[in-house]
């Protein structure tokens, strides 16, 4: 008799199934995708009904045939890829590929890599989704018909080789604007004027002025402080209102996809895709000794907070066993979903909390010991008792004003023994006080020590790091949450935008393209018509939402704004973006325009006037032109054909070219500025006489590379030490400083992955 076939997606999941399956099924998996849309064509008729054409992925041909091998006796085929939009398109395709008379096909959802968990699955197998697969193929077309259309349009505008995406676009275009609101930002001065008292008994505390006769004051000047402080000059302080109250503070619900990627990226300075990878190893099933693999955690792309009652229960049962009765509950706790979340999977849980850090701790690697801990810790300590904050509140007279303090300690702390947020901990949450409060009661005269004015200026909106540009994205309702790290690393893949000390700054093609797709797609690049489209998408997968109407609608706007960006999207190749910017030598206007080395200025009168400059922007966005180092140039001449050397601007810098260029091509790097900034470490590459450089880019960032530029194209952010590599003998070293390490001294390469301390 022949044996069922179970098919998965990844080899590791295979591998984990095996263990559990036994001799009953065979296994064998898709290794990812087997076919998508074509490379090098749309691949969409959208002359008819937008029906997508899918071809085997290349590289893929070896893998169908295997699965055809594997499936050639069997009768029963249970598809088990993801369980999710993805997966089910996976499914889809390899039953396409596999179908055959008498065959019959079953879709089973693993939830979570464990032996109860498949052999339950298995045991209630489903069909295949028809509209989960159309939700994921809509959204897949969606994105082509953007990406396969838009960019074009780019290339004939701007540059060739750029792209336009549907939410990735969107994404740029939310940094943009951040940025924008930086640079128009203008800081206002305020001041606070804080008195330092004590009463009868210890200790002394601050209370913070917040009242003038009743109402909120706004000190605006040292004058105004100045005012203030006369007035206040022999005042008695009275305490005039005390308030007590005890807080109850409930925990958090486990984690969903985007509260997990913030939480590791705030905590474990992991990046969103690496946060997604080490989940996906621990959702997948690691050795945890004797060939024994078990999936550690539930599956990890959802935006559900439900959990099953079991699995509460037995959190309950632990927290009793670990912390005592007084920290656990009588039932367990549960979370509701807002409205329009899919409720198809469980929130991210460990698949057993017996299996506990410090138990698996041996057999895991330190980046998902890291992860799981944050995972088993939000957990458990979601099924733990309240924390109870008792919370004091004092207001003080001092004449017609009022002076207010306040202070917390923890009474019990219930599930913060185990679990607190990073924001928790930066606002000092860890020890649960704010500043503690002396007793005191109404009436009470206090003791002034000093008073304290303190001039301060607001500060502009944050730039975007990659956890709160996550939370952005997640409240704006763009993308999913499967989509957040892919979003993230296409963007600074493209180069519109960079992440410079942990936080995104769009580049100037950045700026560029946003600025030009906004204004010819006003809808289509809007956050709220994004927002929308994820919402449809949610629809068809809930048949609530024709996909082909979905389709319809999108395009038929589409279809007009990008006939109308064909023909009227300002050509920055041509035209330019005009500048307020005049030309030194004309007069005339400057434009920015796109070469391929980047944005650069360059004179309206193009080509009677043949003035273009690198340019960069201050910290108000203005432009400023980069003046090339002409002195570097002076007395130097060509060692080919003997004609005077001039300065020239590339990617990386100011380089010597031969004026009798295009029939000499020489070029060579500026000796003194390279002498200027020498670092004295020799180049590593293989056969290179040049040595390591200061360089500064056209952003103003400091790099290292060859003074053989343009012929050595090495070149490194990190700092260059003339210090062997101890285990791969690789010629140099850099020196790097991490928040979490601090400063390092660490091997270039990427295969050897040595660091010391730099102290």
């Amino acid at each position: 008799m022949s044996k069922p076939l179970v098919i998965v997606e990844s080899p590791t999941k295979e591998r984990s199934l095996k263990k559990y399956l036994g001799g009953q099924y065979k296994v064998t998996s898709t290794v990812g995708h087997i076919k998508d849309l074509p490379e090098k064509e749309i691949g969409i008729d959208v002359e008819h009904q937008f029906t997508p054409k899918y071809v085997t992925i290349k590289g893929k041909q070896k893998v169908i045939k295997n699965l055809k091998s594997a499936a050639a006796d069997s009768d029963d085929i249970y598809l088990a890829p993801d369980p999710d939009r993805e997966g089910e398109a996976i499914a889809y395709h390899t039953a396409d590929v596999l179908k055959k008379k008498g065959r019959r096909f079953h879709r089973v959802l693993f939830h979570e890599i464990t032996k109860k968990g498949v052999q339950d699955a298995l045991a209630a197998p489903q069909e295949l989704n028809l509209n989960k697969y159309q939700a994921q193929q809509t959204r897949r077309i969606l994105d082509r018909l953007v990406g396969y259309q838009i960019s074009p349009v780019l290339w004939k505008k701007v540059k060739y080789g750029l792209s336009a995406g549907r939410v990735q676009s969107v994404a740029v275009r939310i940094i943009c604007e951040r940025e924008r609101a930086i640079q128009a930002f203008v800081p206002e001065e305020y001041w606070s004027v804080t008195a330092h008292l004590e009463g009868p008994e210890p200790p002394a505390f601050a209370a913070k002025l917040t009242k003038k006769t009743g109402k909120k004051i706004k000190i605006t000047s040292q004058q105004e402080a100045d005012a203030v402080l006369s007035d206040l000059s022999g005042a008695a302080y009275v305490v005039d209102a005390v308030k007590k109250k005890t807080v109850r503070r409930n925990p958090y619900p486990p984690f969903i996809t985007s509260k997990l990627q913030q939480e590791a990226i705030q905590k474990l300075r992991f990046s969103a895709k690496k946060t997604m990878v080490v989940a996906q190893q621990l959702y997948e099933g690691l050795d945890l000794g004797a060939g024994e693999y078990v999936g550690l955690i539930t599956y990890m792309r959802t935006d559900s907070i439900r959990i099953s009652e079991e699995a509460a229960l037995e959190a309950l049962d632990l927290v009793k066993q670990t912390f005592g009765p007084d920290y656990a509950l009588s039932k367990p706790r549960s979370f509701q979903n807002k409205n329009k979340v899919q409720d198809a999977h469980e929130a991210i849980r460990p698949t057993s909390v017996y299996q506990t850090p410090e138990k698996v701790a041996p057999y895991l690697n330190k980046d998902q010991l890291a992860l799981y801990q944050l995972i088993w810790k939000r957990f458990v300590a979601s099924q733990m008792a309240q924390a109870l904050i008792d919370q004091n509140s004092i207001a003080i007279k001092a004449g017609d004003y009022t002076f207010s303090a306040t202070g917390s300690s923890i009474r019990f702390p219930g599930f913060m023994a185990l679990y607190l947020t990073a924001d928790d901990e930066e606002k000092g949450a860890k020890t649960g006080e704010k500043a503690m409060l002396p007793e005191l009661s109404e009436k009470m005269q206090l003791k002034l020590n000093k008073i304290d004015p303190k001039q301060h200026f607001t500060t502009p909106p944050p730039r975007f790091s990659e956890a709160s540009l996550v939370k952005e994205l997640e409240e704006n309702g763009i993308g999913r949450p499967s989509t957040y790290a892919s979003i993230l690393s296409t963007i600074r893949d493209k180069g519109y935008v960079e992440f410079i000390k942990g936080y995104f700054r769009p580049s100037e093609l950045g700026f560029i393209v946003s600025d030009l797709l906004v204004e010819n797609f006003p809808d289509i690049l809007s956050v709220d018509f994004t927002a929308n489209m994820e919402n449809d998408l949610d629809r068809v997968e809930t048949a609530e939402a024709d996909a082909l109407a979905v389709l319809s609608r999108f395009y038929e706007t589409f279809e007009k704004r990008l006939a109308s960006a064909s023909e009227n999207m300002l050509s920055v190749k041509g035209i330019g973006v005009p500048t307020d910017l005049k030309c030194p030598l004309c007069g005339k206007k400057l434009h920015i325009k796109v070469g391929k080395n980047g944005p650069f200025l360059a004179c309206e009168g193009y080509p009677d006037c043949l003035y273009s400059r690198n340019y960069t922007r201050d910290e108000k966005g203005a432009i400023v032109a980069l003046e090339p180092d002409y002195e570097a140039a002076e007395g130097e001449v060509c060692d080919v054909c003997g004609r005077p050397m001039v300065v020239k601007q590339g990617r990386f810098g100011d380089f010597l070219a031969c004026s009798g260029y295009p029939e000499c091509k020489r070029t060579r790097s500026i000796a003194s500025k390279a002498a200027a900034r020498s670092t004295g470490v020799p180049c590593p590459e293989k056969d290179c006489d040049g040595e390591l450089v200061e360089r500064t880019s056209k952003r103003g960032k400091v790099f290292y590379g060859c003074s053989r530029f343009p012929k050595c194209k090495f070149a490194t952010w990190d700092k260059p030490i003339a210090k062997k590599c101890p285990d791969c003998g690789a010629p140099i070293m850099v020196e790097k400083e991490t928040k979490r390490d601090g400063k390092i001294i660490k091997c270039l390469d990427k295969g050897c992955g040595y660091s010391e301390s730099a102290e």
